[in-house]
């Protein structure tokens, strides 16, 4: 957008557009953004779409920016059978005891643990790395570079630990993750089937567990 208002990049001659991850742009608030953009492309385009879920909302965008669309659906069931699922009672222990309990485990080889702020994330981020357990973090509040940065060190072994908000998560692709652990409920089921849906990826088995109590 900024390009365009800067009249640097033009739009007019583009019979191509991609909107991937439009359920998380719509939750990011980009839908203004994205009319932005498709207004500025020939009324006649390729244009295709890509959304986890097809919520009431989702549908009303796809009628707005698509023209007679194909729909083709890969979904087969909400949760693969490589993930193992399960929950972890906290009988009354604090949180991060219980977290810190099973990463000491060493079949926690490569362990994504969700958050739902942006700021407990990066304070959950902090308080396991002065426990000896190297840690990443990613959200909205930091910077792209950053959150590139903190993922290529999750991903290459340099961090075991990788926090996250679900917005920060969207989208990733990681090799080889054991597990994945909710460590606060996330707010909606299919942000559930989202966060639990980066392990157990292909053939490779996962466990995905949920602190309740």
């Amino acid at each position: 957008i900024d390009l365009v208002n800067r009249k640097i990049l033009r739009l007019d001659n583009i019979n191509t557009v991609v909107l991937d991850e439009a359920d998380a742009m719509l939750d990011m608030g980009f839908i203004n953004d994205m009319r932005f953009v498709i207004d500025k492309m020939p009324r006649i385009r390729h244009t295709l779409f890509f959304s986890a879920t097809m919520s009431p909302t989702i549908k009303r965008i796809v009628s707005e920016f698509l023209t007679d669309p194909i729909t083709i659906s890969v979904k087969t069931q909400d949760t693969p059978d490589t993930i193992e699922q399960d929950i972890v009672k906290l009988n009354g222990r604090a949180r991060i005891d219980v977290l810190t309990e099973m990463l000491a485990s060493p079949e926690y080889k490569k362990v994504l643990v969700f958050g739902r702020t942006k700021h407990g994330v990066e304070k959950l981020s902090r308080i396991l790395e002065q426990k000896g357990i190297k840690t990443g973090s990613i959200h909205g509040n930091k910077s792209h570079n950053f959150r590139q940065r903190s993922l290529q060190k999750f991903k290459q072994g340099y961090t075991r630990v990788l926090v996250a908000t679900d917005i920060a998560a969207r989208g990733l692709d990681i090799d080889n993750v054991s597990h994945v652990i909710n460590y606060e409920l996330p707010e909606t089921y299919n942000d559930y089937v989202h966060r639990i849906g980066r392990t157990g990826r292909g053939t490779q088995k996962g466990m995905a567990l949920t602190l309740v109590g």
